[in-house]
């Protein structure tokens, strides 16, 4: 017979596995989103990875509370320079991306 601290036990075991299930679904939302940045600037993304560094909680416009997420990425534009970029998401919604200085694919023409 389940007691009360199985029943806890459960239900927190269950929330855990739900927010990494939901974590994992956000991180694949970045990725794509990041290829997609990448490609519209000519750069590419290096080692096809996203990688979670920081999560907090922040309210969004509708004034709901969400995770936000902060994933940090390598990318280059010559295939020899790694560059760090950083997206940040709020839910499932991308709020920004932000790249490292770096040289311009048409640079490397002149």
């Amino acid at each position: 017979m389940l007691d009360l601290a199985d029943v806890a036990a459960l239900f927190g075991f269950l929330a855990l596995l739900a927010y990494f299930w939901r974590a994992q679904g956000t991180r694949e939302i970045a990725l794509r989103a990041t290829r997609i940045h990448l490609q519209q600037q000519q750069l590419s993304l290096l080692d096809d990875h996203v990688a979670l560094r920081a999560v907090w909680f922040k309210r969004n416009r509708k004034g709901e509370f969400n995770l936000w997420r902060r994933y940090v990425f390598e990318f280059t534009a010559t295939g020899h320079e790694r560059y760090k970029g950083i997206v940040i998401t709020l839910g499932n919604h991308i709020e920004s991306f932000d790249l490292e200085p770096h040289r311009f694919p048409d640079d490397l023409l002149h």
